[in-house]
């Protein structure tokens, strides 16, 4: 088993993201090979957080380009994590809403 500092990457913030803190969903950025119960595990353990459940997404790299050459961003997996009507929020995203 991963610890939790290894499967919760970064948090993902984007307008998107932040208009589903009033719904109590955060967004994560988390290891590939992560899942459901891990996530929801590690984000217990990480914030202290009841997590009612946990949908996830793959995200595929995007082509890039600069100048004449090309490339090619990282696949990566997100997560999103409802808690629990009467857990308490994550302090973290307090601060930037």
């Amino acid at each position: 088993m991963k610890a939790a500092e290894d499967i919760i990457i970064a948090p993902v913030i984007t307008e998107k993201s932040m208009a589903g803190i009033a719904d109590k969903k955060y967004t994560f950025k988390v290891a590939k090979d992560a899942n459901k119960l891990e996530i929801a595990d590690a984000v217990e353990k990480l914030f202290k957080v009841t997590v009612a459940k946990v949908n996830t997404v793959s995200m595929r790299g995007k082509k890039r380009r600069m100048g004449r050459y090309e490339g090619k961003t990282a696949s990566w997996k997100k997560a999103i994590v409802t808690l629990k009507k009467d857990s308490k929020s994550i302090e973290f995203f307090d601060g930037l809403a």
